[in-house]
């Protein structure tokens, strides 16, 4: 009976021992099971947080690739716009071209070319500021001896939107006029220095005005040649059908430039201007405003030989 109890006492401790070891157990895989609960949670957070930042970073870089894609996109419209407005100050000789400067002086609307000849010079500046602000563009018959003193001036001209043509490089009568060949090496001359001038090797205005005028006077013969010569190298010379006056007097007064102007622009639709751009000339600049206006109240539209070439 004794040894019976005693079994039935291991019996009991046995099964207590198990328990005690099962929960200890319970126990342990509950404490194992809370720390891989929170491992993985800590890993599910972290790789969370770095998909979001890898997101973040892919959103950033395909910003970056969109800016940097948008970037080339303006700029290459900006180049393609700049070399479009470069070509269209390139004067270009075309069959339409050539009918229009045929019918140079004649138009059904009113219209007119402000020209000056013998610049650039020291009132150029003068003049391109009331041009600009009359938002006006002309034309500049420029001499090669003073674009090569005034550089800049003539970058000005033409970066401003004006019309840069040819006279000559010395406007000495004697040389230029000396042989047909020498007035076209003249004018050669100057079409160098002004590409030279504004940076652009391609330029050629393809007009030129002969110092003093293409009419009359004693080299006419060589001007008529000198006019075939320079058909061939597709170069056109243009005189005016309206004077400003200062080509008539040393030192016209302003009633004398503005009298001239209404009596020589009188009854015509289409008129080119003469004008001087020299600093002996200065009256002419003080008066451009007043001669713009005159001209605009007549109703003349202004325009450039860009609008011929």
């Amino acid at each position: 009976m004794k040894k019976k109890r005693e079994n039935m006492y291991l019996y009991m401790l046995t099964l207590r021992d198990i328990e005690y070891h099962n929960q200890k157990r319970k126990k342990q895989i509950s404490v194992m099971l809370l720390i891989f609960a929170i491992i993985l949670i800590i890993i599910i957070v972290l790789l969370s947080k770095n998909i979001k930042e890898l997101q973040k970073a892919k959103a950033y870089e395909e910003e970056v690739i969109s800016y940097q894609d948008e970037q080339k996109r303006i700029e290459e419209e900006q180049r393609l716009a700049e070399e479009q407005r470069r070509k269209e100050r390139l004067p270009q000789v075309t069959e339409e071209a050539k009918q229009k400067f045929d019918s140079i002086f004649h138009s059904e609307t009113k219209r007119a070319f402000l020209t000056f000849d013998d610049g650039p010079s020291s009132v150029t500046p003068t003049i391109l500021q009331t041009l600009k602000e009359k938002n006006i563009k002309a034309t500049f018959f420029m001499l090669g001896s003073n674009v090569q003193k005034l550089p800049e001036t003539v970058k000005q001209v033409f970066e401003e939107g004006h019309y840069i043509a040819n006279h000559g490089y010395s406007h000495v009568y004697s040389a230029i006029y000396s042989s047909p060949q020498t007035v076209l090496d003249e004018y050669n001359q100057t079409n160098e220095a002004i590409k030279t001038a504004i940076g652009e090797p391609d330029f050629n205005s393809h007009l030129f005005r002969f110092p003093g005028g293409y009419a009359g006077g004693k080299y006419a013969e060589i001007k008529k040649q000198a006019k075939e010569l320079l058909l061939q190298n597709e170069i056109y010379n243009i005189d005016w059908n309206c004077l400003s006056g200062d080509a008539e007097t040393s030192q016209p007064t302003a009633e004398y430039i503005m009298n001239r102007l209404q009596v020589t622009s009188a009854e015509k639709n289409s008129i080119v201007v003469l004008m001087h751009d020299a600093q002996a000339k200065k009256i002419t600049a003080e008066m451009l405003p007043k001669i713009i206006d005159y001209l605009a109240e007549q109703g003349y539209e202004f325009k450039t030989f860009y609008d011929i070439f």
